[in-house]
């Protein structure tokens, strides 16, 4: 079991107060919370699936999409399986450095989401104001080029936040969170933390506002283009093809901005648990669902595997 730690600068371990301490609401969340993850292992593997499998999806829409996939498996898997055996289990204890792995690993991930989607809306930007020099602009090595600096750039964020947050001296080890969550973690500490305000002010300004600046700008030269186009049915098309992009950004985007660059309150602790759940969860068994529903060559690739199973 985890010790007192007073004005201490270590902590053996570390305690998740979770997400209730009511034991009817813990099941039920275990039982959400496991549905939730099997549809987001189930849905992405199922996208990566198709993708490998049909040809007409092997473009630079659907790259990103697969490595956008892949982000959300990773990042599911660095939570849910800890969430829902803390659910069921009374001792809800996690070791200090995997509370540092795992505070690293979902802030990379994250990060590296949020820059994949601002890779993405240039990429739709190019298909639909540049369709004609899609293939040359968009060709194999900016697209491995675009994905790998994506994930650099969150990995390093991450490296940097990690650090800092971990060297403070902390007074507890109680987590108030589901998870090692950097706010949740700095709340911990028994010096100043200024310093590290800033610093998450700034990587939340790296990690969010870059990519959104880049998908106002894509989206802005998107509509101009859109509203060219003479007919409905070519508009409608040109717009088929930012949809489901365009509603995971504002899911994202959205439940992050609320969380990091919104006004603090009393109940903002919980507030923050709530779009972290959102984030961490749901998230990630959304995006493999909005990209199939909304998306016809996804549907289309389906229901070709489903034809030659039966």
């Amino acid at each position: 079991m985890g010790q007192e730690f007073v004005n201490q600068t270590w902590v053996n371990e570390f305690i998740l107060l979770g997400l209730s301490s009511d034991r009817n609401t813990q099941v039920f969340l275990f039982v959400l919370i496991l549905a939730m993850y099997v549809v987001t292992v189930v849905g992405n593997t199922l996208i990566l699936f198709l993708i490998r499998l049909d040809i007409r999806l092997h473009t630079p829409m659907y790259f990103f999409l697969s490595v956008l996939s892949i982000v959300d498996l990773c990042y599911g898997n660095s939570i849910a399986p800890q969430m829902l055996a803390h659910l069921v289990s009374a001792q809800k204890l996690i070791p200090f450095h995997s509370c540092v792995f795992q505070l690293y690993i979902s802030l990379a991930l994250g990060g590296s989401e949020f820059f994949l989607l601002g890779a993405m809306s240039y990429d739709r930007y190019v298909a639909v104001c540049h369709p004609l020099h899609y293939t040359v602009i968009m060709d194999g090595g900016v697209c491995l080029g675009l994905a790998a600096t994506c994930l650099m750039a969150g990995f390093l964020n991450s490296l940097m936040e990690t650090v800092i947050t971990f060297r403070l001296p902390l007074c507890h080890n109680v987590i108030n969170h589901f998870a090692c969550e950097t706010l949740a973690v700095l709340r911990l500490a028994c010096v100043d933390i200024s310093f590290n305000k800033v610093m998450v002010a700034i990587s939340g300004f790296l990690v969010i506002m870059l990519p959104c600046c880049l998908v106002l700008f894509s989206y802005t030269r998107i509509v101009i283009a859109i509203l060219h186009i003479r007919s409905t049915q070519g508009r409608h098309k040109a717009f088929g093809t930012c949809a489901s992009h365009l509603t995971v950004v504002c899911m994202c985007f959205g439940a992050t901005i609320f969380t990091y660059l919104g006004p603090r309150s009393a109940s903002s602790e919980d507030k923050e648990k709530m779009v972290a759940l959102f984030y961490a969860v749901v998230a990630p068994m959304l995006n493999p669902v909005i990209y199939s529903l909304r998306n016809k060559e996804v549907m289309a690739a389906l229901t070709k595997l489903v034809e030659k199973l039966r």
